[in-house]
């Protein structure tokens, strides 16, 4: 087991029992991960931020169920998968407002990498760039496994933990997204050999 998931476990055991400090280091040690991985969701870095403490709200209201010893990492991958997918369907829900003209009062999000909110952030690398454009052409299941395990590291057991389905779908996936990427930007680099996927 690696050594961030030890430190989980046992800061999530201390909190369990009643040990304040340990919410702190378990916050301390997940919240950026699970706030990047919210980004790569949503796109928009405030909507992330406030999903975020929805999702460790959401963990100290579960709590209880927590089963001691278990690596609660997917856990809380899950609970924040769950509660961005929540939003997501919220703002599809939602009605597009039309000024009196007739035309859309502002841009609508154009998918979960955040496009339309991004042009708002600092200028991304080329590649980056690049890899982000060809992300928003993949299915939602495929960028979904790519971002949890190629850009977050996660295993495929720990990624179909999150996503609610199997290892092997999950590495299927995530194969046919990379495959893809690996395509599309290789067509915009002019055939070079092996165009580099950068998602950072």
């Amino acid at each position: 087991m690696d050594p961030e998931a030890i430190q989980a476990i046992q800061a999530m055991e201390r909190y369990c029992a009643g040990e304040v400090a340990a919410f702190h280091r378990l916050y301390n040690l997940l919240a950026p991960r699970i706030l990047a991985y919210l980004r790569g969701l949503i796109g928009d870095r405030a909507a992330a931020e406030d999903l975020m403490q929805h999702t460790f709200l959401k963990v100290h209201e579960a709590r209880g169920a927590y089963v001691r010893g278990a690596n609660p990492i997917p856990w809380i991958y899950t609970i924040a998968h769950r509660t961005c997918l929540d939003e997501l369907r919220r703002r599809r829900r939602s009605r597009v407002r039309l000024t009196t003209d007739g035309t859309l009062s502002s841009p609508p999000r154009a998918d979960i990498t955040g496009t339309g909110e991004e042009a708002q952030a600092p200028p991304e690398s080329p590649r980056a760039a690049a890899a982000m454009a060809a992300l928003q052409h993949l299915p939602e299941n495929q960028r979904q496994a790519l971002i949890l395990t190629k850009v977050h590291g996660r295993s495929h057991a720990e990624a179909a933990l999150i996503a609610g389905s199997t290892p092997g779908a999950i590495k299927l996936r995530a194969h046919r997204a990379y495959v893809t990427l690996r395509q599309r930007l290789g067509a915009k680099n002019d055939g070079d050999a092996e165009p580099e996927i950068d998602l950072s």
